[in-house]
């Protein structure tokens, strides 16, 4: 019996190989992906929709934080980009954090990301003139040097270095510059919500000593009025800081700052609502089309005109240095 089913598939095989063979070439083709990203424009996520105020007062227009779409590399989509304008390639390698993977730097975005809404929500309710206050403060490994020694990996939450409690980078620092090179500490830490003590070597890195890892404080907040702000799994990064600290005080104030119209931007924010710079600009306003008013940082600005005015787009394009910047000039409309 199976002497028969052999003969049968191998039978089978050789009358329609060239089909298979085919078959297999095309599932490669569309499965394999090369080491590069493939940039396209964007779109608008709408955050006065995102975030929740208790008592908030509505908004009337959008605020919108613009974004990058990225394509997977597969052959095809590589080359539709050389025919399809404003699809860019980029090396994999520019594309990620120095010595990280795709997925670790997802990972160390995802971690920016909190960062980034944290300063969002500081920034907005000391303009509103509202209370917030730090609950509690954890630091977070956010980038392990290639260099390092140590065993600890990206998202482990740091408690201790020898016992002593860390609040900051810096903390460690202080404990390790009186170590030895090749010294071992106890470092406990907090890993998928469990305790551990990982042992890690003093190393000599750009001539100091160092653990080899950098770290991030994550903090936990307590607002009156209370404020929660939706995300996705997919979602990542610093760059929505700007239209979220916006989305953040317009729902605190009762003069709805966007008269109705359609507010798109990006930037990173501060806990003083400092805005900063961003990459991507060009995705970002081309997948922001419909917007009446984008905000960039002062640093985007120059690329950001230069886009606008190549694809003819009747945006105006407004350069913001801070919360109380955009706040102000939204005011004014």
């Amino acid at each position: 019996m199976i002497t028969k089913i052999y003969e049968f598939c191998k039978r089978k095989i050789k009358e329609n190989y060239k089909y298979l063979l085919s078959f297999i070439v095309l599932v490669l083709v569309f499965t394999i992906e090369l080491p590069v990203a493939i940039y396209i424009p964007g779109g608008m996520i709408d955050l006065s929709k995102r975030v929740e105020v208790d008592k908030g007062y509505k908004t009337e227009g959008e605020l919108a934080m613009s974004y990058v779409s990225m394509l997977r590399s597969s052959l095809p989509y590589v080359l539709l980009s050389y025919v399809i304008p404003n699809w860019d390639l980029e090396k994999q390698e520019n594309v990620v954090y120095e010595g990280a993977s795709v997925s670790q730097t997802i990972e160390i975005d995802k971690l920016y990301m909190q960062e980034g809404i944290n300063n969002a929500i500081i920034s907005a309710y000391n303009l509103a003139g509202k209370t917030v206050t730090v609950k509690n403060e954890k630091l977070k490994v956010i980038y392990v040097m290639e260099e390092s020694k140590s065993k600890l990996k990206i998202n482990d939450e740091i408690i201790s270095v020898d016992d002593n409690t860390v609040k900051s980078t810096k903390d460690i620092s202080e404990i390790v510059k009186n170590k030895n090179v090749g010294d071992t500490v106890n470092v406990k830490i907090i890993r998928n919500n469990k305790e551990k003590v990982i042992k890690s070597t003093v190393s000599l890195i750009d001539n100091e000593k160092k653990l080899g890892v950098a770290s991030i404080n994550l903090q936990e907040l307590k607002t009156d009025p209370e404020v929660k702000i939706k995300t996705k799994d997919s979602e990542s990064g610093s760059s929505g800081g700007l239209m979220a600290s916006l989305a953040i005080y317009n729902s605190l104030t009762k003069n709805d700052i966007t008269k109705g119209k359609i507010i798109a931007g990006t930037g990173t924010i501060d806990a003083s609502g400092n805005v900063g710079e961003i990459g991507g600009v060009k995705y970002k306003i081309l997948g922001s089309k419909k917007a009446n008013i984008f905000l960039c940082p002062k640093e985007n600005y120059e690329e950001a005109m230069k886009v606008k005015n190549e694809n003819k787009l009747s945006m105006k394009i407004v350069s913001v240095e801070s919360l109380k910047d955009a706040v102000n000039y939204l005011e004014g409309l």
